[in-house]
């Protein structure tokens, strides 16, 4: 109806008022009392008829669902770029009605638009889903809110006009402390106040991301679980076109950072006790018994490891390929150098197999199998104790 509405409303405006505007004029020229009243005939009930509608979405809900903000923005935009046009034709008294009307509904769009995006910041303050994503993948609410935001950015020049006269007055310098505005400009209009919002909304959203992460026993999988999505949030903004240009290089940098940062704090968590048992490279030979508690104690390690970052899951393939290819760096070379110089002091035990369960080919295959949530190993071993950990974003 609203996009059926927007269309009749351009060509009632800018063809049938203008033109029986114009016509009135010309046939009546010489009586401006007979003017007014053929065109307040011809034009007033329509015209009140016409903006009516506009009115009844505004007044169908005080607090309309955030996801009716575009149409809303939508009448806002049509009726804003016809409103030179509307007031140029309504200019008699006696019609004045129908832009006084039209008038008030841009008054009350920006109102019902405005509380459609405070009530979009409570939604996602609000959250309450406590079911953990499996494998630290990526939640439902970053989704859902970063599809909603990209889709805002789009009408950046009609969320301009709206926030220019709905600052945000909360926490103003906690904000201005994480995000430094790009100056823009698009014919003379200026979209800090749209640039500022927006990277205030994600900024909400990651705030409610650090606190979902805690609920993850493992600390490995909470940060997961914050790369996961932060890498969704970052590639969100990259991508879309209106979205980068509002947030600015500065504040990906800034993300693609601390999305870093996540990354080295999750290889730590998840596989540092792993890279721990593998003899640091020295001048002194181990003997046999050294060697084999060396192997004892990597296989153990490496089970628990696996077992637990197996059920993990990196959807976006080039992240889950840097993943593998920075464990594997650091662990095959130095596991397949030991290897090769002790398993030969090893060749006589009698359960070589058995001490010796990875060969270095073999530990490169499991590792080319993590972050699918499909584990090559049987849990043999059991999953090690929850370590627990303050995770701090540095989001406050």
């Amino acid at each position: 109806m609203i996009k059926n509405w927007i269309k009749a409303a351009k060509i009632g405006v800018t063809t049938l008022f203008k033109g029986e505007k114009l016509l009135c004029d010309h046939v009546f020229s010489s009586s401006t009392t007979i003017r007014d009243s053929c065109f307040y005939e011809i034009a007033n009930e329509s015209g009140l008829n016409l903006f009516s509608l506009p009115e009844l979405v505004v007044n169908k809900e005080k607090k309309p669902p955030p996801e009716r903000i575009f149409k809303l923005m939508d009448l806002y935009a049509a009726i804003s770029e016809l409103r030179p046009e509307i007031e140029l034709i309504f200019n008699f008294d006696s019609v004045a009605s129908v832009k006084t009307l039209a008038i008030s509904s841009l008054k009350k769009l920006k109102n019902s638009i405005h509380t459609c995006l405070t009530e979009f910041e409570l939604k996602i303050q609000k959250d309450s889903s406590k079911a953990l994503t499996p494998g630290g993948g990526i939640h439902r609410l970053t989704r859902t809110t970063m599809s909603f935001i990209s889709s805002l950015s789009g009408y950046s020049r009609v969320l301009s006009e709206i926030l220019a006269e709905h600052a945000i007055k909360r926490n103003t310098r906690f904000l201005e402390s994480y995000f430094t505005a790009p100056i823009l400009e698009d014919e003379h209009i200026n979209h800090h106040a749209t640039s500022v919002h927006i990277a205030w909304l994600i900024l909400v959203l990651l705030c409610k991301l650090d606190i979902k992460a805690e609920s993850y026993k493992d600390v490995s999988l909470s940060y997961l679980f914050l790369v996961n999505n932060i890498r969704l949030v970052v590639d969100t903004v990259r991508s879309t076109h209106h979205l980068r240009n509002l947030l600015g290089d500065d504040w990906l940098t800034k993300h693609e950072a601390k999305l870093r940062s996540y990354t080295t704090n999750y290889e730590n968590a998840a596989w540092a006790k792993v890279y721990q048992t593998v003899p640091v490279r020295t001048s002194t030979t181990l003997s046999p018994d050294q060697a084999k508690t060396h192997f004892k104690r990597f296989h153990v390690a490496f089970e628990e490891a696996y077992m637990k970052q197996s059920s993990c899951v990196i959807l976006d393939a080039k992240l889950r390929d840097e993943f593998k290819v920075s464990i594997a760096r650091k662990l095959v070379p130095e596991y397949k150098e030991f290897y090769q110089k002790y398993l030969p002091m090893l060749r006589e035990e009698i359960n070589i197999e058995m001490l010796v369960r990875f060969k270095p080919d073999n530990l490169e295959n499991y590792l080319s199998h993590l972050f699918h949530g499909t584990p090559m190993l049987s849990d043999s071993s059991s999953s090690a104790s929850s370590s627990s950990m303050c995770i701090s974003l540095g989001y406050g």
